[in-house]
């Protein structure tokens, strides 16, 4: 059995909401609720995973040094110290050019040269007056109108297969949205009292870590509350029906 789902068993057999154990461990819920899905990148490196692994595993009355010990054979073992001289040594030594002065009589006959090369120009041109246009010259024609349908029609087709979800938080809910591509539009906690709209096409996707903390409304019609408190959920939405799939 992973870490995560050994973590979340203690947690609902201890009776305890994330919120409890947040304040238990001074680990922030997301953390928590990231963790229970064997999702340790929120905690910014192994060494402070295997530090939130252990304050969890000891607050929920399991062995601290197991679940370190399966998180290491997991992740590749105890990390090693680097030495700061591997880190801050430079590979290669640093080179300065020595700095040059100007070679002005080089810049001096490269003018020259220039000046002298625009006036046989302007004599071999003759007089240099400007050339009148001819008016016999063809007026150039309109473009074609396109053929390609205008950016309003685009909205208008796309319009039906958008899709709404709008989330109302009664309790402090950690969530993920993503649209029909797994494209992430929100990930992190819904404070109570706060609500969020998100719109994509096709599809809505979103993962609910206190669904009984939630109340929700797909394209304007009411769904309610997706599950119990401290019951972590998934549900996806389409535009021709409110219903989670």
């Amino acid at each position: 059995m992973s870490i995560g789902v050994t973590l979340a068993a203690a947690r609902h057999a201890a009776g305890m909401t994330v919120a409890q154990l947040s304040g238990r461990t001074r680990i922030r819920e997301t953390v928590i609720y990231a963790i229970e899905r064997d999702d340790f990148s929120l905690c910014g490196g192994d060494f402070y995973a295997r530090g939130h692994v252990r304050n969890i595993a000891k607050t929920l009355g399991l062995d601290p040094d197991a679940i370190v010990h399966q998180f290491d054979e997991e992740h590749g073992g105890v990390p090693r110290p680097v030495r700061a001289a591997a880190v801050f040594q430079a590979e290669n030594s640093i080179k300065l050019r020595e700095r040059r002065s100007p070679n002005w009589s080089t810049a001096m006959a490269i003018a020259l040269a220039i000046v002298a090369v625009f006036g046989v120009a302007r004599v071999m041109s003759g007089t240099g007056e400007p050339v009148a246009p001819d008016p016999k010259a063809g007026v150039p024609k309109a473009p074609a109108p396109s053929s390609k349908p205008s950016a309003a029609a685009k909205v208008a087709e796309r319009g039906s297969d958008l899709v709404t979800l709008q989330v109302k938080a009664t309790k402090p809910s950690w969530l993920e949205v993503s649209d029909s591509k797994g494209k992430q539009m929100f990930r992190g906690t819904l404070p109570a009292g706060r609500t969020s709209t998100w719109k994509a096409r096709k599809e809505v996707r979103v993962t609910i870590g206190n669904a009984g903390g939630v109340d929700l409304e797909v394209n304007g019609k009411h769904i309610g509350v997706p599950g119990k408190l401290g019951q972590l959920v998934h549900k996806s939405f389409g535009p021709e029906e409110p219903g989670s799939r």
